[in-house]
């Protein structure tokens, strides 16, 4: 009996440490970036200097994702689907700014995201659109309604494409940033 309690706390040991060592940092911390009081005092709302609404849709393989899961980073919310041509010919110039900027550090954030809220109504069409176009970051999301998506409404957009770059805090920085713009941009906050 002895040993089998011995045997059960060595497990429980291990099973922490290596628990503990997943969920952290290189110095032992767990690294989760928390929004200061001072920002969580600012409204939410669509507009420059408010907080951007929390989206939480599904990815292309059906695992939920949420905007503010990337607080802590500088990010691109981009509003667009397969059908719309306009957004078709920006792919090609935001997989180059994302291949740019994802892993440099800014002013505003740490490292450089974007996600993508599809709107469209067709699932193949959307999933073909991604691959075309090389959109081959972790957060392409859509729940195939079209525009009549949460995300979409709580936006009030109106048309395709629409992006708002939002700081580590989620607060609004800039909005409809295409072509140069956004690179532009982007190269300003580089720290």
């Amino acid at each position: 009996m002895v040993r089998i309690v011995k045997y059960q706390i060595f497990i429980a040991i291990i099973t922490a440490a290596v628990l503990s060592s997943c969920n952290s940092n290189d110095q032992g911390e767990t690294k989760v970036y928390e929004v200061p009081e001072e920002v969580k005092q600012i409204p939410f709302g669509t507009n420059y200097g408010l907080r951007a609404p929390d989206i939480e849709l599904p990815d292309a393989n059906g695992e939920t994702k949420q905007l503010s899961d990337l607080h802590g980073k500088l990010v691109l919310l981009d509003f667009w689907a397969s059908w719309c041509n306009p957004c078709r010919q920006e792919n090609p110039h935001l997989v180059k700014v994302y291949d740019k900027y994802n892993n440099e550090e800014f002013t505003e954030g740490d490292g450089f995201e974007i996600y993508s809220v599809s709107l469209d109504r067709n699932e193949e069409a959307w999933r073909a659109a991604i691959e075309e176009d090389g959109l081959d970051w972790p957060y392409n999301v859509g729940d195939m309604k079209g525009a009549r998506t949460e995300a979409a409404i709580d936006y009030g957009i109106q048309m395709i494409p629409m992006n708002y770059l939002l700081d580590k805090n989620g607060v609004i920085i800039a909005t409809n940033l295409r072509g140069d713009a956004l690179d532009e941009k982007l190269a300003e906050l580089l720290k």
